[in-house]
């Protein structure tokens, strides 16, 4: 299955978003990603998608520096805390300039996912951003030490998701995996949710109930 960076595609990509009905949890005010939380704190990221240099449509993964203080090392989805005064979108789009130094308008997203509560206390609403042509990006070394585009063809395989029994939570834990890598929830339930939904068109697919791996719970 091919996914082409042409506008058929962001607009498709785009209905299917609007079509979707964002799940509102408890803890969010409304359907922008806006809520306070329960105790959680929010936090977005972004699902940023680019031309793989061949034509065809790759999300944005980052690999997190050694140095950062929680998760370091690990691959993850560009993002971070919501501001005061700032709504996911914003801080997705924020984020994705502080890190990868591409700056783009609101008129480049998409929509937005379901909310994911993690176990290490925040909230994270999902960015669907649409980078557009010619988008170049560089890391900022103080956050991220590798960038990785995955094309959007590779997480269409009969080994993945895997919904994986682990002893310390009756939840399934959920693993993704794309060419000869993988990624746990929560980076995993984005993007699974991401793909069923815009890339297949399933509407009524909800992540919040997967697992995270132990090393993830702190």
């Amino acid at each position: 299955m091919e996914f082409p960076y042409t506008d058929e595609t962001r607009g498709l990509f785009a209905a299917r978003l609007a079509e979707f009905r964002r799940q509102a949890p408890s803890h969010e005010g409304g359907n922008d990603g806006t809520g306070a939380g329960d105790g959680l704190k929010h936090a977005a990221v972004t699902m940023t998608l680019i031309d793989d240099g061949a034509g065809q449509t790759a999300f944005v993964l980052t690999r997190r520096t050694p140095r950062l203080s929680s998760h370091a090392g690990q691959k993850a989805l560009p993002g971070g805390r919501v501001d005061s005064g700032e709504n996911a979108t914003q801080a997705g789009l924020r984020e994705w300039s502080e890190e990868i130094n591409l700056h783009l308008g609101e008129d480049a997203v998409l929509g937005l996912l379901d909310d994911y509560p993690t176990r290490s206390g925040y909230f994270i609403t999902p960015v669907v951003i649409w980078a557009g042509a010619g988008a170049t990006m560089s890391p900022n070394p103080d956050e991220v030490a590798k960038i990785m585009p995955i094309p959007l063809a590779d997480l269409i395989r009969p080994d993945s998701p895997e919904f994986i029994t682990i002893p310390e939570s009756e939840r399934p834990m959920l693993r993704v995996r794309f060419g000869d890598d993988q990624v746990h929830a929560p980076t995993a339930a984005v993007v699974h949710q991401f793909c069923e939904v815009v890339m297949r068109g399933r509407n009524n697919i909800r992540v919040d109930h997967l697992e995270q791996p132990v090393f993830a719970w702190r």
